[in-house]
C-alpha cells in the first residue's frame, strides 16, 4: 500500500515546494493536454512550450447538445499540437478533460463514453474526466511553480469560462460557475434566456435577488474551506478586467505591464458594484475603460468575486496574473497515467461510478 502512494507523495511535496522542476523533467517522456471549457493546451515534461487550440466545448453542452460536434476538431488538435510544440514522438499521452467535461458527464455517461472511445481510437490519448478535488491540486501546483514566494496566500482563485476554482494545497473548492456560466444564470434570472445578455441598469431589486442566487450556488463553499482563506487572483476576469475598473473608477494607476500584483477589499468592490449597476453598458465602459465587447461581463464578474470573497470571509483579494493551466500538476499525476496504461478499465468504472473512477484504483484492474 505504501509504494502506491509514493507518486501522490511527490506531487504533495511538489506542492509545498519540496520537489525542483529538474527532477520533475527526469521523469519518463510524457505528453498532457489540459482540456477546459474553451480549448485544449498540450505540454510534455521535456520542454517548457504549450501551444494551444481553441476549441468552444461549453456552446453545445449550454445548448442542451454533447459534445460530439467537437470530436472532428478535437482529434484534430490531440494529434497536431505535439507537433506545434516540438515534442518526442514516442511519449505517453494522457489528457485530463476539466468543466465542460464534467458537465458532459453529468448530462449522460452512456454518451461520453462512445465518444472517448473514438477519441482514444483516432488520436492514442486517454481523455480522463477529472474531479474538481484533483483540479484544485493541479491549480496550486501550477500557480506555486510560475509565482514561487510572490504566492503568500493560502488559496489561488481562477475564474474560467465554465468553472471556479479556489484551489490550496491542502483544501480546494470547485463549481460550474465560470465567467459564463454565472453571466448565464443572470440571465435566466432577468431575461428568461440562457444566452449572453445586457444586465445593465440593474435595479437594486434586481441587485440583491442577483447576491441572493450567488449566495445559493455558493452554499457548499464554506464547509469545503472550513479553515481561513486567503486568496490571490490569477485569471483575467480579475486582472484585465475587475482591477483595472476599480482602479481607474477611484482614480487609481494601474501597472501596465499586466503583472500588477496588488488587490482590492470586498469594501471597495460592493461600492463600485453599486454605483454600476445603476449605469448603461456605454456609460460603464466609458468610466472603467473596459472595452464594450467585454462590459456585458463586468458587473457579473464583480458580483460573483464579490460573492466568493463574503463565502470564504475574506475581506481582501490579491491580485497577480498568470496564465495558468493544469499542465504541470497533470504531468506528474501517476495516477492519470496510470489509468491511460489502463484505459478500457477505467471506461468501464466511468460507466458503474461515475465521476469517482478517478479515484479508484488502477491496479485493481483485471
Amino acid at each position: 500500500m505504501r509504494a502506491a502512494r509514493r507518486p501522490w507523495l511527490a506531487l504533495l511535496l511538489l506542492a509545498c515546494g519540496f520537489l525542483s522542476t529538474a527532477t520533475v523533467r527526469a521523469e519518463a517522456c510524457r505528453i498532457a493536454y489540459d482540456m477546459g471549457s474553451s480549448g485544449i493546451r498540450a505540454g510534455a515534461s521535456s520542454g517548457q512550450r504549450a501551444p494551444a487550440a481553441e476549441i468552444d466545448f461549453l456552446a453545445p453542452l449550454t445548448a442542451g447538445r454533447n459534445l460530439d460536434e467537437t470530436l472532428d476538431q478535437t482529434i484534430a488538435a490531440l494529434n497536431g499540437l505535439p507537433e506545434k510544440g516540438a515534442f518526442p514522438a514516442e511519449c505517453r499521452r494522457v489528457a485530463g478533460g476539466f468543466s465542460a467535461w464534467r458537465l458532459a458527464l453529468q448530462r449522460g455517461v452512456n454518451e461520453l463514453i462512445p465518444a472517448l472511445r473514438r477519441i482514444h481510437a483516432r488520436s492514442d490519448v486517454s481523455l480522463l474526466v477529472i474531479p474538481q478535488k484533483q483540479e484544485g491540486i493541479y491549480g496550486y501546483v501550477g500557480a506555486q511553480e510560475l509565482l514561487g514566494e510572490r504566492l503568500k496566500t493560502s488559496h489561488v482563485l481562477d475564474i474560467g469560462g465554465g468553472s471556479l476554482q479556489i484551489a490550496g494545497a491542502h483544501s480546494s473548492y470547485g463549481a460550474t460557475l465560470g465567467q459564463k456560466v454565472w453571466q448565464r444564470h443572470l440571465c435566466q434570472l432577468f431575461k428568461k434566456s440562457g444566452t449572453p445578455c445586457v444586465l445593465q441598469p440593474m435595479r437594486p431589486e434586481q441587485l440583491l435577488a442577483a447576491r441572493t442566487l450567488l449566495q445559493d450556488k455558493l452554499s457548499g463553499l464554506r464547509s469545503a474551506l472550513p479553515e481561513p482563506v486567503s486568496m490571490t487572483a490569477i485569471s483575467r476576469p480579475v486582472t484585465r478586467g475587475i482591477l483595472p475598473a476599480l482602479l481607474r473608477s477611484t482614480g487609481s494607476g494601474i501597472d501596465k505591464s499586466g503583472t500588477d500584483t496588488s488587490g482590492f477589499s470586498l469594501a471597495q468592490l460592493s461600492g463600485v458594484i453599486e454605483g454600476l449597476a445603476l449605469l448603461s453598458p456605454a456609460d460603464t465602459s466609458e468610466l472603467t475603460g473596459i472595452a464594450p465587447k467585454f462590459v456585458p461581463y463586468l458587473l457579473s464578474d464583480m458580483l460573483l468575486v464579490e460573492g466568493v470573497l463574503q463565502a470564504t470571509g475574506s475581506d481582501f483579494l490579491a491580485v497577480a496574473e498568470i496564465d495558468l493551466t493544469n499542465l504541470p500538476g497533470l504531468l506528474l499525476d501517476e495516477r492519470a497515467f496510470a489509468w491511460g496504461q489502463r484505459y478500457d478499465c477505467y471506461l468501464e468504472r466511468l460507466q458503474s461510478m461515475g465521476l469517482d473512477a478517478y479515484d479508484s484504483d488502477p491496479a485493481t484492474c483485471h
